[in-house]
């Protein structure tokens, strides 16, 4: 549900959604960016595999492919604000109802800074929050309202969590997916907002 369609150009964030490029299915062209000037990242390499010189923004190594190209990173934000990125898929701390993403601050914790998270989610035409479903102590991440300082303002257009695939609507969190094992109730449990359940509800294929 990420990769959607061939030629699409996908930017991800640090963490969870440095895994994109290990979920495209094979046969499927789509180009990964990130931030600090690399187009054409490869699955996330294996323990062994790593190339101490290819590290993108969140300090984690990856692996190139065939016309793999490097370039300012000027350029790289000319890229994201100039409207050429199909999908950016980001980490989040919280996501509401209504599609606002905080991702950047946590008020009385040390700042590292922004990021490219505000441009991103400003610049890219479709914007996928990959997270943990819950924080460390089991309070929801997916909220009514976010209670942390914004990152953008209806932006999300559809979150992906180890329990469950949620897209957001005008009317609403509509449930597409959930996890092998997990049910209605459980993700329910974990989600502030209520959810609407697709009537098509699948299970996410590992």
């Amino acid at each position: 549900m990420i990769a959607r369609r061939d030629g699409y150009y996908i930017n991800f964030g640090i963490g969870t959604p440095t895994l994109v490029g290990n979920c495209i299915p094979t046969g499927m062209e789509v180009v990964l960016q990130s931030e600090n000037s690399m187009v054409g990242i490869g699955k996330f390499p294996l323990e062994g595999d790593e190339g101490p010189d290819l590290i993108i923004a969140g300090k984690e190594t990856v692996t190139e492919i065939p016309g793999t190209v490097y370039f300012s990173s000027a350029d790289s934000f000319g890229i994201i604000r100039g409207g050429h990125v199909n999908i950016t898929v980001l980490g989040a701390l919280q996501v509401d109802e209504q599609g606002n993403i905080a991702n950047w601050a946590i008020p009385g914790e040390k700042l590292k800074g922004m990021g490219g998270a505000m441009d991103l989610v400003a610049g890219a035409r479709r914007v996928i929050v990959a997270m943990g479903h819950s924080t460390k102590d089991g309070q929801p991440k997916i909220l009514r309202k976010c209670s942390l300082p914004l990152t953008g303002l209806e932006v999300v257009d559809m979150i992906v969590t180890e329990l469950a695939v949620i897209e957001i609507t005008p009317e609403g969190l509509m449930l597409r997916e959930i996890a092998p094992g997990a049910t209605v109730e459980s993700v329910q449990k974990l989600t502030e907002p209520e959810l609407r359940v697709a009537p098509d509800l699948k299970t996410i294929m590992l």
